[in-house]
Protein backbone atom coordinates (compact mmCIF):
# COMPACT_ATOMS: atom_id res chain seq x y z
CA UNK A 1 0.00 0.00 0.00
CA UNK A 2 1.05 3.71 -0.88
CA UNK A 3 2.09 6.26 1.80
CA UNK A 4 -0.88 7.65 0.98
CA UNK A 5 -2.75 4.24 1.87
CA UNK A 6 -1.79 4.19 5.45
CA UNK A 7 -2.28 7.36 6.02
CA UNK A 8 -5.50 7.61 4.66
CA UNK A 9 -6.54 4.81 6.86
CA UNK A 10 -5.28 6.41 10.17
CA UNK A 11 -6.66 9.51 9.28
CA UNK A 12 -10.43 7.86 9.00
CA UNK A 13 -9.66 6.35 12.59
CA UNK A 14 -7.72 9.24 14.21
CA UNK A 15 -11.54 11.05 12.91
CA UNK A 16 -13.16 7.80 14.65
CA UNK A 17 -11.77 8.42 17.84
CA UNK A 18 -12.21 12.47 17.63
CA UNK A 19 -15.75 11.98 17.13
CA UNK A 20 -16.26 9.40 20.01
CA UNK A 21 -16.83 6.55 17.34
CA UNK A 22 -14.13 4.42 18.87
CA UNK A 23 -14.42 5.21 22.54
CA UNK A 24 -11.67 6.21 25.36
CA UNK A 25 -10.70 2.53 26.58
CA UNK A 26 -11.28 0.59 23.79
CA UNK A 27 -8.84 -2.33 22.48
CA UNK A 28 -8.33 -2.38 18.81
CA UNK A 29 -7.68 -5.40 16.90
CA UNK A 30 -4.38 -6.96 17.36
CA UNK A 31 -2.62 -5.84 13.76
CA UNK A 32 -2.69 -9.39 12.11
CA UNK A 33 -6.61 -9.45 12.50
CA UNK A 34 -6.97 -5.77 11.80
CA UNK A 35 -4.68 -6.27 8.56
CA UNK A 36 -6.76 -9.30 7.45
CA UNK A 37 -9.98 -7.26 8.46
CA UNK A 38 -8.54 -4.76 5.76
CA UNK A 39 -7.12 -6.62 3.50
CA UNK A 40 -3.88 -4.97 3.46
CA UNK A 41 -0.64 -5.87 4.42
CA UNK A 42 0.64 -6.58 8.35
CA UNK A 43 3.39 -4.19 7.74
CA UNK A 44 0.83 -1.40 6.79
CA UNK A 45 -1.45 -2.22 9.68
CA UNK A 46 1.70 -1.46 11.68
CA UNK A 47 2.30 2.01 9.99
CA UNK A 48 -1.43 3.05 10.53
CA UNK A 49 -0.90 1.92 14.82
CA UNK A 50 2.24 3.56 14.72
CA UNK A 51 1.00 7.07 13.71
CA UNK A 52 -2.24 6.89 15.46
CA UNK A 53 0.27 6.31 18.89
CA UNK A 54 2.34 9.40 17.38
CA UNK A 55 -0.35 11.69 17.19
CA UNK A 56 -1.28 10.81 20.88
CA UNK A 57 -4.33 8.88 20.00
CA UNK A 58 -3.53 5.37 20.69
CA UNK A 59 -1.14 3.63 23.66
CA UNK A 60 0.08 -0.09 24.00
CA UNK A 61 3.03 -2.14 24.89
CA UNK A 62 3.81 -5.66 24.07
CA UNK A 63 1.62 -8.31 25.56
CA UNK A 64 -1.25 -5.54 26.50
CA UNK A 65 -2.64 -4.70 23.35
CA UNK A 66 -3.69 -0.90 22.06
CA UNK A 67 -5.87 0.81 23.43
CA UNK A 68 -7.70 4.18 22.76
CA UNK A 69 -5.96 6.46 24.92
CA UNK A 70 -8.63 7.97 27.91
CA UNK A 71 -7.40 11.72 27.20
CA UNK A 72 -6.91 12.16 23.76
CA UNK A 73 -6.29 15.62 22.28
CA UNK A 74 -7.61 16.84 19.41
CA UNK A 75 -5.61 16.59 16.57
CA UNK A 76 -5.13 20.49 15.41
CA UNK A 77 -4.34 21.21 19.30
CA UNK A 78 -1.81 18.35 18.93
CA UNK A 79 -0.17 19.73 15.59
CA UNK A 80 -0.33 23.34 16.43
CA UNK A 81 -1.06 25.05 19.78
CA UNK A 82 1.80 26.13 22.05
CA UNK A 83 1.68 25.80 25.98
CA UNK A 84 1.12 28.32 28.11
CA UNK A 85 5.17 28.22 28.98
CA UNK A 86 7.59 26.56 26.61
CA UNK A 87 8.73 23.21 28.10
CA UNK A 88 12.24 22.12 29.02
CA UNK A 89 13.06 20.07 26.14
CA UNK A 90 13.91 16.45 26.56
CA UNK A 91 13.08 15.48 23.43
CA UNK A 92 15.41 17.41 20.53
CA UNK A 93 19.38 16.72 21.10
CA UNK A 94 21.00 19.44 19.71
CA UNK A 95 24.16 20.49 21.73
CA UNK A 96 24.37 24.12 21.67
CA UNK A 97 27.71 25.05 24.02
CA UNK A 98 27.59 28.19 25.47
CA UNK A 99 30.50 30.73 23.58
CA UNK A 100 29.79 28.38 20.41
CA UNK A 101 28.40 31.15 18.15
CA UNK A 102 31.39 33.51 19.00
CA UNK A 103 33.91 30.98 17.65
CA UNK A 104 31.71 29.54 14.80
CA UNK A 105 31.71 33.99 13.99
CA UNK A 106 35.43 34.31 14.47
CA UNK A 107 36.05 31.22 11.62
CA UNK A 108 33.36 32.76 9.44
CA UNK A 109 34.97 35.43 8.60
CA UNK A 110 37.04 34.65 5.93
CA UNK A 111 34.23 32.99 4.31
CA UNK A 112 32.91 36.94 3.61
CA UNK A 113 35.68 38.05 1.96
CA UNK A 114 34.59 38.72 -1.38
CA UNK A 115 36.82 36.49 -3.70
CA UNK A 116 35.60 33.60 -0.89
CA UNK A 117 32.11 34.63 -0.95
CA UNK A 118 32.11 35.04 -4.53
CA UNK A 119 33.00 30.85 -4.82
CA UNK A 120 31.25 30.31 -1.98
CA UNK A 121 27.86 31.25 -3.87
CA UNK A 122 28.42 29.23 -7.19
CA UNK A 123 26.42 25.71 -7.78
CA UNK A 124 27.79 22.91 -6.86
CA UNK A 125 27.83 19.33 -8.34
CA UNK A 126 27.33 16.13 -7.34
CA UNK A 127 30.93 15.21 -6.17
CA UNK A 128 32.87 17.70 -4.52
CA UNK A 129 36.22 19.21 -5.47
CA UNK A 130 39.46 16.78 -4.71
CA UNK A 131 40.62 20.17 -1.94
CA UNK A 132 36.99 19.59 -0.40
CA UNK A 133 36.76 16.23 -0.01
CA UNK A 134 40.38 15.73 1.10
CA UNK A 135 39.07 18.41 4.30
CA UNK A 136 36.39 16.22 4.88
CA UNK A 137 38.30 12.94 4.29
CA UNK A 138 41.11 14.42 7.19
CA UNK A 139 38.10 15.80 9.00
CA UNK A 140 36.14 11.85 9.79
CA UNK A 141 39.36 10.09 10.06
CA UNK A 142 39.26 8.30 13.52
CA UNK A 143 40.58 5.12 15.69
CA UNK A 144 43.26 3.91 12.85
CA UNK A 145 40.86 4.97 10.13
CA UNK A 146 41.07 7.54 7.08
CA UNK A 147 38.96 7.55 4.34
CA UNK A 148 40.50 8.09 0.86
CA UNK A 149 39.16 11.54 -0.41
CA UNK A 150 38.34 10.02 -3.58
CA UNK A 151 35.99 8.10 -2.01
CA UNK A 152 34.30 10.97 -0.07
CA UNK A 153 30.55 12.53 -1.46
CA UNK A 154 28.72 15.75 0.21
CA UNK A 155 25.23 16.49 0.86
CA UNK A 156 23.21 19.33 2.50
CA UNK A 157 22.47 17.29 5.74
CA UNK A 158 22.70 13.65 7.11
CA UNK A 159 19.11 12.84 6.57
CA UNK A 160 19.96 13.16 2.80
CA UNK A 161 23.24 11.32 2.57
CA UNK A 162 21.25 8.76 4.12
CA UNK A 163 18.25 8.78 1.55
CA UNK A 164 20.98 9.20 -1.08
CA UNK A 165 23.04 6.07 -0.23
CA UNK A 166 19.93 4.00 0.33
CA UNK A 167 18.96 5.16 -3.14
CA UNK A 168 22.01 3.96 -4.22
CA UNK A 169 21.99 0.59 -3.15
CA UNK A 170 18.06 -0.31 -3.98
CA UNK A 171 15.78 -0.14 -6.02
CA UNK A 172 12.02 0.58 -4.92
CA UNK A 173 10.28 -2.90 -3.71
CA UNK A 174 13.60 -3.66 -2.23
CA UNK A 175 14.30 -5.12 1.45
CA UNK A 176 16.06 -3.48 4.06
CA UNK A 177 17.29 -4.48 7.56
CA UNK A 178 17.28 -1.68 10.00
CA UNK A 179 17.04 -1.98 13.96
CA UNK A 180 13.80 -2.54 15.72
CA UNK A 181 14.50 0.41 17.16
CA UNK A 182 15.81 3.23 15.06
CA UNK A 183 16.34 6.75 14.44
CA UNK A 184 12.76 7.66 12.81
CA UNK A 185 13.40 9.50 9.92
CA UNK A 186 14.72 6.20 8.18
CA UNK A 187 10.88 5.32 8.27
CA UNK A 188 10.37 8.98 6.33
CA UNK A 189 12.80 8.24 3.90
CA UNK A 190 11.86 4.27 3.27
CA UNK A 191 8.35 5.77 2.28
CA UNK A 192 9.75 8.20 -0.15
CA UNK A 193 12.27 5.17 -1.33
CA UNK A 194 9.12 2.69 -1.33
CA UNK A 195 11.27 0.72 0.41
CA UNK A 196 10.17 -2.29 2.84
CA UNK A 197 11.84 -2.13 6.17
CA UNK A 198 13.07 -5.30 7.97
CA UNK A 199 13.37 -4.60 11.66
CA UNK A 200 15.88 -6.50 13.08
CA UNK A 201 16.68 -7.75 16.54
CA UNK A 202 19.00 -5.54 19.37
CA UNK A 203 20.61 -6.32 22.16
CA UNK A 204 22.81 -4.35 24.96
CA UNK A 205 25.63 -3.55 22.02
CA UNK A 206 22.50 -2.97 19.22
CA UNK A 207 22.29 -4.94 16.12
CA UNK A 208 22.56 -9.23 16.45
CA UNK A 209 24.93 -10.37 13.92
CA UNK A 210 23.54 -13.56 14.24
CA UNK A 211 20.15 -12.14 13.98
CA UNK A 212 20.59 -10.55 10.72
CA UNK A 213 22.49 -13.33 8.78
CA UNK A 214 18.70 -15.11 9.64
CA UNK A 215 17.01 -12.50 8.50
CA UNK A 216 19.07 -12.93 5.30
CA UNK A 217 18.96 -16.15 4.60
CA UNK A 218 14.75 -16.27 5.64
CA UNK A 219 14.16 -13.48 2.72
CA UNK A 220 17.38 -11.50 0.91
CA UNK A 221 18.01 -8.52 2.26
CA UNK A 222 19.23 -5.45 -0.43
CA UNK A 223 21.08 -3.82 2.18
CA UNK A 224 21.08 -2.87 5.89
CA UNK A 225 20.68 0.48 7.61
CA UNK A 226 22.35 0.49 11.62
CA UNK A 227 24.58 2.58 13.91
CA UNK A 228 27.38 1.51 15.60
CA UNK A 229 27.83 3.88 18.44
CA UNK A 230 25.61 6.00 20.73
CA UNK A 231 22.57 4.33 19.10
CA UNK A 232 19.47 6.70 19.11
CA UNK A 233 17.51 6.08 21.01
CA UNK A 234 19.14 2.98 23.00
CA UNK A 235 22.31 5.08 23.08
CA UNK A 236 24.55 1.62 23.72
CA UNK A 237 27.96 1.10 21.47
CA UNK A 238 29.19 -2.19 19.78
CA UNK A 239 32.52 -3.26 21.52
CA UNK A 240 35.45 -4.71 19.17
CA UNK A 241 33.93 -8.69 19.27
CA UNK A 242 30.76 -7.32 18.19
CA UNK A 243 31.88 -5.50 15.08
CA UNK A 244 33.91 -7.70 14.31
CA UNK A 245 31.01 -10.03 14.21
CA UNK A 246 28.76 -7.85 12.23
CA UNK A 247 31.43 -7.24 9.94
CA UNK A 248 31.93 -10.70 9.14
CA UNK A 249 28.62 -11.11 8.68
CA UNK A 250 28.54 -8.57 6.09
CA UNK A 251 31.50 -10.05 4.44
CA UNK A 252 29.56 -13.55 4.19
CA UNK A 253 27.02 -12.59 2.55
CA UNK A 254 28.61 -9.75 0.61
CA UNK A 255 25.00 -7.52 2.19
CA UNK A 256 26.10 -3.74 2.01
CA UNK A 257 25.62 -1.50 4.84
CA UNK A 258 25.03 2.00 5.50
CA UNK A 259 26.53 3.11 9.42
CA UNK A 260 24.93 5.95 9.80
CA UNK A 261 27.98 7.92 12.43
CA UNK A 262 25.77 10.91 13.33
CA UNK A 263 27.05 10.14 17.06
CA UNK A 264 30.61 9.34 16.31
CA UNK A 265 32.26 12.92 17.21
CA UNK A 266 32.09 11.85 20.69
CA UNK A 267 33.78 8.58 20.09
CA UNK A 268 37.49 7.60 19.63
CA UNK A 269 36.62 3.94 18.09
CA UNK A 270 37.13 3.57 14.52
CA UNK A 271 34.03 2.67 12.15
CA UNK A 272 32.52 -0.52 10.86
CA UNK A 273 34.04 1.28 7.54
CA UNK A 274 37.23 0.09 8.54
CA UNK A 275 36.71 -3.60 9.38
CA UNK A 276 34.30 -4.07 6.26
CA UNK A 277 35.46 -1.28 3.77
CA UNK A 278 33.74 -2.84 0.48
CA UNK A 279 30.81 -3.55 1.93
CA UNK A 280 30.12 -0.41 4.52
CA UNK A 281 28.93 3.12 3.60
CA UNK A 282 29.74 5.63 5.82
CA UNK A 283 27.30 8.78 6.52
CA UNK A 284 27.38 11.46 8.88
CA UNK A 285 26.56 15.43 9.71
CA UNK A 286 27.75 18.43 11.10
CA UNK A 287 24.18 19.00 12.82
CA UNK A 288 25.37 17.64 16.22
CA UNK A 289 28.94 18.42 16.12
CA UNK A 290 28.49 22.02 15.39
CA UNK A 291 25.02 22.98 15.07
CA UNK A 292 21.38 22.37 13.36
CA UNK A 293 22.00 26.06 11.26
CA UNK A 294 25.35 25.10 9.59
CA UNK A 295 25.39 21.94 8.28
CA UNK A 296 26.86 19.04 5.97
CA UNK A 297 25.97 15.42 5.14
CA UNK A 298 29.15 13.32 4.64
CA UNK A 299 29.42 9.94 2.59
CA UNK A 300 32.00 7.72 2.69
CA UNK A 301 31.68 4.65 -0.11
CA UNK A 302 33.17 2.16 -1.36
CA UNK A 303 34.45 2.35 -5.26
CA UNK A 304 31.91 0.22 -6.54
CA UNK A 305 29.23 2.26 -5.16
CA UNK A 306 30.39 6.00 -6.06
CA UNK A 307 28.84 6.38 -9.22
CA UNK A 308 25.22 5.48 -8.04
CA UNK A 309 25.86 7.72 -5.04
CA UNK A 310 26.74 10.56 -7.30
CA UNK A 311 23.70 10.11 -9.38
CA UNK A 312 21.46 9.84 -6.33
CA UNK A 313 22.59 12.96 -5.06
CA UNK A 314 22.09 14.72 -8.73
CA UNK A 315 18.05 13.09 -9.07
CA UNK A 316 17.40 14.00 -5.55
CA UNK A 317 18.79 17.83 -5.78
CA UNK A 318 20.70 16.60 -2.70
CA UNK A 319 24.15 18.34 -2.88
CA UNK A 320 24.89 21.13 -0.18
CA UNK A 321 25.14 24.41 -0.90
CA UNK A 322 27.99 26.46 -1.69
CA UNK A 323 27.69 28.67 0.89
CA UNK A 324 27.01 25.73 3.87
CA UNK A 325 29.67 23.91 2.54
CA UNK A 326 32.56 27.29 2.65
CA UNK A 327 31.08 27.41 6.18
CA UNK A 328 32.07 23.90 7.08
CA UNK A 329 35.37 23.48 5.53
CA UNK A 330 36.59 26.89 7.08
CA UNK A 331 35.27 25.20 10.35
CA UNK A 332 36.78 21.57 9.59
CA UNK A 333 40.50 23.36 8.30
CA UNK A 334 41.23 26.03 11.10
CA UNK A 335 40.23 24.15 13.61
CA UNK A 336 37.07 25.03 15.57
CA UNK A 337 35.07 22.09 14.28
CA UNK A 338 37.61 19.74 16.44
CA UNK A 339 37.72 22.11 19.37
CA UNK A 340 34.02 21.93 19.42
CA UNK A 341 33.78 18.21 19.26
CA UNK A 342 36.10 18.01 22.24
CA UNK A 343 34.35 20.34 24.38
CA UNK A 344 30.78 18.82 23.47
CA UNK A 345 32.42 15.54 24.60
CA UNK A 346 33.24 16.28 28.11
CA UNK A 347 29.80 18.50 27.92
CA UNK A 348 28.11 15.10 26.97
CA UNK A 349 29.56 13.17 29.88
CA UNK A 350 29.02 15.68 32.63
CA UNK A 351 25.24 15.62 31.55
CA UNK A 352 25.59 12.26 32.02
CA UNK A 353 26.42 12.18 35.00
CA UNK A 354 23.95 14.73 36.16
CA UNK A 355 21.44 12.15 35.03
CA UNK A 356 22.57 9.48 36.43
CA UNK A 357 22.94 11.28 40.20
CA UNK A 358 19.44 12.97 39.91
CA UNK A 359 17.82 9.62 38.71
CA UNK A 360 19.66 7.38 40.84
CA UNK A 361 16.55 5.10 41.42
CA UNK A 362 15.69 4.60 38.37
CA UNK A 363 16.70 1.82 36.18
CA UNK A 364 18.82 3.47 32.94
CA UNK A 365 20.69 2.60 29.90
CA UNK A 366 22.72 3.92 27.38
CA UNK A 367 26.87 4.91 26.86
CA UNK A 368 28.26 6.94 29.09
CA UNK A 369 29.56 9.18 26.20
CA UNK A 370 26.28 9.74 25.07
CA UNK A 371 23.85 13.39 24.90
CA UNK A 372 20.92 10.66 25.37
CA UNK A 373 19.50 8.08 27.76
CA UNK A 374 16.96 5.52 28.22
CA UNK A 375 14.89 6.04 31.21
CA UNK A 376 12.82 2.72 32.01
CA UNK A 377 10.04 3.15 33.96
CA UNK A 378 7.81 1.99 36.76
CA UNK A 379 5.56 -0.75 35.71
CA UNK A 380 2.37 1.16 37.09
CA UNK A 381 3.41 3.60 33.68
CA UNK A 382 3.02 3.32 29.67
CA UNK A 383 5.69 5.14 28.14
CA UNK A 384 2.99 7.55 25.96
CA UNK A 385 1.21 8.42 29.49
CA UNK A 386 4.13 9.47 31.16
CA UNK A 387 5.15 11.37 28.24
CA UNK A 388 2.07 13.65 28.79
CA UNK A 389 1.90 13.76 31.98
CA UNK A 390 5.77 14.90 32.32
CA UNK A 391 4.50 17.95 29.66
CA UNK A 392 1.90 19.24 31.83
CA UNK A 393 4.67 19.80 34.12
CA UNK A 394 6.50 21.64 31.61
CA UNK A 395 9.35 18.70 30.63
CA UNK A 396 9.27 17.78 27.13
CA UNK A 397 10.51 13.74 26.05
CA UNK A 398 9.75 11.23 23.91
CA UNK A 399 8.51 7.54 24.39
CA UNK A 400 10.83 4.59 22.89
CA UNK A 401 7.05 3.70 20.74
CA UNK A 402 8.65 6.89 18.52
CA UNK A 403 11.66 4.96 17.15
CA UNK A 404 10.37 1.56 16.41
CA UNK A 405 9.76 0.38 12.92
CA UNK A 406 7.29 -1.83 13.84
CA UNK A 407 4.82 -1.70 16.50
CA UNK A 408 5.26 -4.14 19.37
CA UNK A 409 9.42 -3.69 19.55
CA UNK A 410 9.51 -0.82 22.02
CA UNK A 411 10.46 -1.35 25.73
CA UNK A 412 7.99 0.77 28.13
CA UNK A 413 11.05 3.71 28.56
CA UNK A 414 11.47 7.02 27.21
CA UNK A 415 14.25 8.99 25.47
CA UNK A 416 15.49 11.54 27.21
CA UNK A 417 17.93 14.15 25.19
CA UNK A 418 20.12 16.00 27.76
CA UNK A 419 21.85 18.14 25.49
CA UNK A 420 19.26 21.46 24.82
CA UNK A 421 18.60 22.50 28.26
CA UNK A 422 21.09 24.88 30.44
CA UNK A 423 22.84 22.27 33.57
CA UNK A 424 20.19 24.19 35.89
CA UNK A 425 17.29 23.44 33.66
CA UNK A 426 18.41 19.74 32.55
CA UNK A 427 18.44 19.36 36.71
CA UNK A 428 15.60 20.49 37.28
CA UNK A 429 13.35 18.70 34.82
CA UNK A 430 15.26 15.75 35.44
CA UNK A 431 13.73 15.89 39.41
CA UNK A 432 10.28 16.02 38.08
CA UNK A 433 10.59 13.06 35.56
CA UNK A 434 11.72 11.52 38.71
CA UNK A 435 8.78 12.73 40.98
CA UNK A 436 6.76 11.31 38.66
CA UNK A 437 8.23 7.85 38.07
CA UNK A 438 8.35 7.45 41.70
CA UNK A 439 4.51 9.07 42.67
CA UNK A 440 3.25 6.90 39.77
CA UNK A 441 0.10 7.83 37.39
CA UNK A 442 -2.27 8.44 40.29
CA UNK A 443 -0.54 11.60 41.53
CA UNK A 444 -3.64 13.93 41.10
CA UNK A 445 -1.07 16.66 38.93
CA UNK A 446 0.05 13.98 36.44
CA UNK A 447 -3.18 12.55 35.98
Amino acid sequence: MSKTGYRKIADQMADDIQAGRLKPGEQLLPQREFAYQRGIAQSTASRVYLALSRKGLVTGEVGRGTYVRSSAAPIGAIALSEPASAPIDLELNFPILSGQADMIARSLKGVMIPDNLATALRPLGSKPARSTRQTIASFLKRGGWAPEPDLVFATGNGRQAIAASLSALAPPGSRIGVEALTYPVILGIAEQLRLDLVPLELDREGIVPAKLADSHRAAPLKAVYFQTYLHNPLGVSMGNARRAELAAVLKDTNLPAVEDAIYSFLVDDPPLALLAPDQVILVDSLSKRIAPGLTLGMIVAPPQFGSEIARAIRSGAWSPSGFALSGALQLMSDGTAGRLQLEKRGDAKKRQKIARSTLAEIELSGDHRAYHILMHLPESWRAEEFVAAAEKLGVSTVSARAFAVSAGYAPNSVRLALASPTESELISALSILREIAIAGPSRKDVG
